[in-house]
């Protein structure tokens, strides 16, 4: 463009000044130093163009060193809060008690317990007092290291309650869980920062000698198999924690029988969405599946609630933790 407008200038000054009529010595000159005008603009122009890419290059390769130096930066923040984490789910299996644990209080017993991220807000605990043994399995509001911190908390109220309070009756217990959260959490105490989050929960205290059990529970049902049949023990419709009327929790007591299977379970596994249609699980299908599967081996009816639920989700993300136990309260029994 430059050379083309430049060939034109010439031609006019050559039409409006007599040039190309006139040999005038002078015209070679002229041209020359119009010639050598137009170079040097030339030259300038593609230096100032190398420049301005040049500083844009530095530009990119400054913008680029800084997106790698923040990359590399979220990469060691990620892998020092995954490291965090994988710390904090060894001290988290290391409170709750192992299968092989729960084995010495029931040989025919299972856990199903799928955390969402990595660490998880159900959880559950077994013991013995006075010839009693309590089974408890709990959901706290929320997952990963929120409900992680919550049931560190919950474990520490039922154990005091069971082991050093000797209170035996699972409503009682419930009722003192649900004073101690509140009251960990209380609104004095953290003014401005209110917990608004609680915990649904599911307590048997099984007396074998008596051949019966109490069972309390916020939310949570008991599923209990006879005969083929299940039976479903309903909990009450109080999550603990936010229960600052001090409403009373129900205690069902049960006779039991030699083969029932009891099973105690979060929502997670119902309220997870898959299928063909991602739907939730939902309890029916769940209550079907459990009545199938309730006279199989326990280790393969773990197997079948993993398989089942894997196949269930297909391709949907894991949206809560997922626990599932099941035990026959008089294996392994003397």
């Amino acid at each position: 463009m430059i050379l083309i407008s430049a060939g034109r200038l010439v031609a006019r000054m050559q039409e409006e000044h007599g040039l190309v009529a006139a040999a005038s010595p002078y015209r070679y000159l002229i041209y020359s130093l119009i010639l050598i005008a137009l170079v040097y603009l030339i030259v300038m122009y593609q230096t100032r163009t190398l420049v301005k890419t040049r500083r844009k290059l530095k530009e990119k390769e400054h913008a680029l060193e800084q997106v790698e130096k923040q990359k590399s930066e979220l990469e060691i923040r990620e892998r020092n809060i995954t490291d965090s984490l994988n710390y904090a789910q060894r001290i988290q299996e290391a409170l709750l008690p192992s299968e092989d644990y729960f084995r010495k209080y029931f040989a025919e017993s299972f856990i199903f317990f799928k955390p969402k991220d990595i660490v998880s807000g159900d959880f559950y605990w077994i013991g013995e007092k006075n010839g009693r043994i309590f089974i408890v399995a709990a959901d706290c509001t929320g997952h990963g290291v929120p409900g992680a911190l919550m049931s560190m908390i919950g474990l520490e109220i039922i154990e005091k309650t069971i082991n050093e309070d000797n209170i035996d009756v699972p409503a009682y217990i419930l009722a003192v869980l649900n004073k101690g959260l509140e009251k960990t959490f209380s609104r004095g105490k953290n003014f401005g920062t209110i917990i608004k989050d609680g915990m649904d929960i599911g307590l048997c205290m099984i007396d074998r000698n008596k051949k019966k059990i109490e069972y309390a529970g916020a939310f949570f049902p008991l599923y209990l198999i006879r005969n083929n049949s299940l039976i479903e023990i309903k909990g009450d419709k109080l999550i603990i924690g936010m229960n600052p009327s001090g409403l009373a929790y129900e205690n069902h007591e049960i006779e039991l029988m030699e083969d029932d299977i009891l099973y105690l379970f979060s929502d997670g596994y119902v309220d997870q969405f898959g299928g063909s249609e991602n739907k939730k699980f939902m309890y029916r299908r769940f209550r079907y599946l459990l009545t199938t599967i309730h006279s199989f081996p326990v280790n393969d009816q773990k197997s079948v609630l993993d398989e089942s639920i894997r196949t269930w989700m297909g391709g949907t993300p894991q949206l809560d933790d997922i626990m599932v136990i099941g035990f026959k309260p008089f294996s392994g029994s003397d």
